[in-house]
């Protein structure tokens, strides 16, 4: 796999913009539609990037996006590290007719939004399904 660094100083420039960073380097290193295949967040920033229970957080994100096709490592500062992947070629879904909601409580669902429409925000019984382990965030 190829790395890339991408020198940032100063104050943590969030995922956002580091991810802009990683994705603006990957297309500087050949790749016409980069795509974030896995990440890593530096851990001494008091946050946590995701992880499979039972797997190392320092190094499950590198295995992973590797062993799924990517090809460049680009790391922003000494903050954040992201696994590209090229997916130009790959054939697109279009819009995904999913959204996530959260109701007054706080929980989350994902609603089909022909049921739910556009307009409400206030997640309906027939057109939404809690949010757990097994079910994809859309955000």
């Amino acid at each position: 796999m190829r790395n890339v660094h991408v020198d940032f100083h100063g104050a943590d420039p969030g995922f956002e913009a580091a991810s802009l960073l990683a994705k603006d380097a990957a297309k500087d290193n050949q790749m016409k539609d980069p795509t974030i295949m896995a990440w890593h967040r530096n851990s001494r920033l008091g946050a946590t990037t995701p992880f499979y229970d039972g797997a190392n957080p320092e190094t499950w994100w590198e295995k992973y996006g590797e062993g799924n096709g990517g090809g460049l490592e680009v790391s922003v500062g000494d903050d954040y590290q992201f696994i590209m992947m090229d997916t130009r070629g790959f054939e697109t879904v279009g819009d995904i007719p999913l959204r996530n909601l959260t109701d007054n409580e706080g929980n989350e669902y994902i609603c089909y939004t022909p049921l739910q429409g556009r307009d409400s925000s206030i997640p309906k019984q027939e057109a939404c399904t809690p949010l757990d382990d097994w079910l994809a965030d859309q955000y």
